[in-house]
């Protein structure tokens, strides 16, 4: 059994709710199920066409028909309660029979929230999303862009992909793909400079690479250990600004291999000595991985992976 299935499984295996008074009304656990997977009253009630109000109004008919609070205010949002995510798989079961009523039942539709890396963004994120839609036109994909350690609440996204090992709670953490870092100089910049011949002759050199003072991310980090003697040169938070830096020849960019070895005025450098393993996990929300949206958008994800493979270690460059 894969561990996505295991965490499905571990919460299917939650106890029933106990009802105090008239049973909820599936309205209001519809209510729920979007509040819980936008994490706001405001989105949920855009996406429904309702007012903030009435958003309010129809969780607190539930939580009276329930005995207890569904939602608990979290640090950036809504986040559910035991007796929520009970009553989440309750309106999922709602949402499914309403879905198979629709002549074009098999057909998936909705929207999968993502928060990933730049690069995982681009190169894996965005082509599986094209392969889902082929076959699923109604499914979309919304990417917050972040390069940060796993949120301890995952408010406003059903999935979280990062850069080193997470540490959650309440969540499924899976180990995606290992991916290499590699030391990229432009030919130009190497013609004017000279091309190093040893680790030694890199100290003071220009670097390319994240903003120290901001890199919340203790992988990346520590990824720069082989380069600790070159300068600051040009540092951002986005990754396909260093490999267009690296390119413009303002200094040599520590880059994925994925993303320089796509460009055949990059030269990879000391390719033995500097070779950093870095993994991509990803964290799903409990409720997420009961949506059939988001499986099928994971399974596009595993098979992107897949096939990119020697792209992602830096074995598949395409000159």
């Amino acid at each position: 059994m894969t561990k996505v299935a295991r965490g499905m499984c571990k919460y299917a295996e939650m106890p029933a709710l106990t009802q105090h008074g008239p049973p909820p009304s599936p309205d209001d656990l519809l209510v729920l199920l979007a509040v819980a997977r936008a994490g706001r009253f405001t989105t949920a009630g855009a996406e429904l066409g309702l007012n903030h109000t009435t958003i309010a109004r129809r969780i607190g008919a539930l939580e009276a028909a329930l005995g207890g609070r569904v939602l608990a205010r979290g640090v950036a949002g809504w986040v559910l309660t035991p007796i929520g995510e009970h009553a989440v798989s309750a309106a999922e079961g709602v949402e499914r029979a309403l879905g198979s009523l629709s002549p074009d039942a098999p057909s998936l539709s909705g929207v999968v929230r993502l928060s990933a890396t730049d690069g995982f963004s681009g190169f894996i994120a965005s082509p599986a999303i094209v392969e889902v839609r082929r076959a699923h036109p109604d499914v979309s994909l919304e990417i917050v862009a972040a390069t940060r350690r796993a949120a301890q609440q995952r408010v406003g996204v059903d999935l979280e992909v990062v850069v080193g090992r997470p540490h959650v709670h309440r969540a499924e953490a899976i180990h995606l793909a290992d991916y290499a870092l590699g030391l990229y100089a432009s030919r130009a910049f190497l013609e004017r400079r000279g091309i190093p011949r040893s680790l030694e002759e890199l100290n003071g050199a220009p670097l390319v690479y994240f903003i120290e003072s901001m890199l919340q991310v203790d992988a990346l980090d520590e990824a720069r250990r082989s380069t600790l003697g070159m300068l600051d040169a040009v540092s951002s938070t986005n990754v396909y600004v260093h490999v267009d830096a690296t390119r413009a020849g303002a200094g040599f960019g520590l880059l994925p291999a994925f993303l320089a070895d796509q460009h055949d005025d990059l030269v990879r450098l000391f390719t033995d000595e500097i070779d950093e393993r870095l993994p991509y996990w990803l964290v799903c929300r409990p409720e997420a991985l009961r949506q059939p949206t988001v499986l099928a958008f994971i399974g596009a994800l595993h098979a992107r992976i897949a096939a990119v493979s020697e792209e992602l270690l830096g074995n598949g460059r395409r000159h």
